[in-house]
């Protein structure tokens, strides 16, 4: 009997909790010295063992603690992002930029930059004197509306070859007109402001053809697109500003002459 009875223990109490064994094996191995007879104590604690290894308490603190688990468990997207996803994302893409410049053709580099110092030139002069010059915003319009239509006639360049990807169909074609007759437009106001306001519109409108539109241009021309329109556009407001600042110093002079 005493051969029998320590399997059937082992595989009543192989389902129970470690605490538990713990607590109920010394009592049994000593119950079991001062009895004599084995059998109707061990399927009396066949019975009570594996009812408690079945107890609906025991499985309710277990799924309580799996959802305790889980509630403190963050989700991935509630996680902070670390410092070096965050601080080298931005330097990233201004690295990338600068060596597309830097592998870009040296004579489209160069004739770009070169292409900028009439823009820059002119609020630069009036800045450094501290007055405003009307012929020399006309000269800036003017040159503006001619870059314009340059940046509008190179959709035909690259649209006409055979192998180019860029069909000349009436999408590219079309497109490639509407810059010139904005450059037209601002060439016919008075006012230099609203000549200005006009070919920023219409660098605007040239700079999102070639980037985000069509053709697939290289990636070394969008960034000096970009680039180029960004100093283009800053040089016609700046010379707007000075027009304005400059009338509005003409009529505060007048005001107190007039006092």
């Amino acid at each position: 009997d005493t051969a029998n009875m320590f399997p059937l223990l082992q595989r009543c109490c192989f389902h129970v909790p470690f605490k538990l064994q713990k607590s109920t094996g010394p009592r049994l191995l000593l119950y079991g010295k001062n009895k004599t007879t084995w059998s109707p104590l061990g399927l009396h604690l066949q019975r009570d063992v594996c009812c408690l290894s079945r107890s609906p308490s025991l499985n309710l603190a277990s799924v309580y603690a799996t959802k305790l688990q889980a509630f403190h468990t963050s989700l991935p997207f509630f996680k902070k992002k670390t410092p070096k996803e965050s601080e080298t994302k931005d330097p990233g893409v201004l690295r990338r930029s600068m060596k597309l410049l830097k592998d870009s053709p040296k004579p489209a580099l160069y004739l770009s930059l070169a292409g900028l110092i009439p823009f820059v030139s002119v609020p630069l002069i009036m800045a450094i004197q501290g007055t405003y010059y009307p012929e020399l915003a006309f000269a800036q319009i003017t040159y503006g509306a001619v870059t314009v239509s340059f940046l509008g006639g190179l959709r035909w360049g690259f649209a006409l070859p055979e192998d180019s990807p860029a069909k000349p169909d009436w999408l590219n074609l079309a497109n490639s007109t509407v810059p010139p007759l904005f450059a037209w437009q601002a060439l016919l106001f008075k006012d230099v402001t609203h000549g200005a306001i006009m070919l920023v519109m219409t660098l605007g409108i040239a700079l999102h053809y070639d980037v985000s539109l069509l053709p697939p241009y290289p990636q070394w021309f969008k960034v000096l697109r970009v680039a180029g329109t960004v100093v283009m556009v800053l040089s016609l407001l700046a010379t707007a500003a000075l027009k304005m600042i400059s009338e509005y110093q003409q009529s505060d002079s007048r005001n107190q002459w007039q006092n």
